[in-house]
């Protein structure tokens, strides 16, 4: 079952098109930018509460909507409305959002923070390896890449991963092999943190959230962001 996202305030262009997405702007009116990534349901209340989550912790986060409206309460309508969404056009309507955030005039940095979920942790990584300079801080959560691994060279984001000891969709010893290929690529060595959770466990909707790996990851995420894109709060 799917339906139409409610979960729409703003419109920026992408990828020579219009596209929606959800922006939400800290107390002092101001902040660091942080792209919020979807997990494979969509731009759901998920994802719109992580969006203010962050923007009470002084970002101005913007969810960009990657299915145009379109979320999905069965799993097998995730995935396949994930499978319909080209890798290299998900990283390119991203790359619109880059530039709609660094250019609204309640973001005070110069560089942006990514932050995604699920297909959007994956997301995450291809989008600070295309963008280079522009991501200062890429934080995947259990993050599934699509695919081949991607060319790292060009990220230059400080990485911070988070992900599940007994999650089966991102098994424990997939991850040596992108840590090495992130540091063999870009130069340096990924944060990961492992949980003892399975997948999605901060999403606090769904049978697998796991409260105590939640709360710890999503402290150290913050504080990760803030240290790379606000370091004077």
């Amino acid at each position: 079952m799917t339906e139409q996202s409610s979960r729409h305030n703003t419109t920026f262009t992408t990828d020579g098109r219009e596209a929606y997405g959800y922006l939400a702007l800290p107390p002092s009116g101001q902040g660091p930018g942080v792209i919020v990534i979807q997990e494979w349901w969509g731009l759901d209340d998920h994802i719109a509460d992580l969006t203010e989550r962050l923007a009470a912790e002084g970002f101005v986060a913007f969810a960009p909507d990657l299915y145009g409206g379109r979320v999905a309460h069965e799993s097998d309508d995730a995935l396949r409305m994930m499978q319909e969404l080209p890798v290299e056009e998900g990283v390119r309507r991203l790359s619109g959002a880059v530039d709609y955030l660094l250019a609204h005039p309640a973001v005070t940095s110069d560089k942006v923070g990514a932050i995604g979920f699920c297909m959007g942790g994956g997301f995450v990584l291809l989008l600070a390896a295309r963008e280079g300079d522009r991501i200062a801080a890429a934080v995947p959560f259990y993050g599934v890449i699509q695919g081949e691994l991607p060319d790292f060279s060009g990220l230059r984001a400080a990485v911070q991963g988070h992900y599940g000891q007994d999650d089966p969709t991102v098994p424990v010893e997939s991850l040596a092999p992108l840590a090495e290929a992130i540091e063999k690529g870009s130069g340096q060595a990924p944060e990961f943190h492992l949980y003892p959770a399975g997948h999605a466990f901060l999403n606090d909707q769904r049978p697998s959230y796991h409260p105590a790996s939640a709360e710890l990851a999503w402290q150290r995420a913050v504080a990760f962001l803030h240290r790379h894109l606000d370091p004077a709060a």
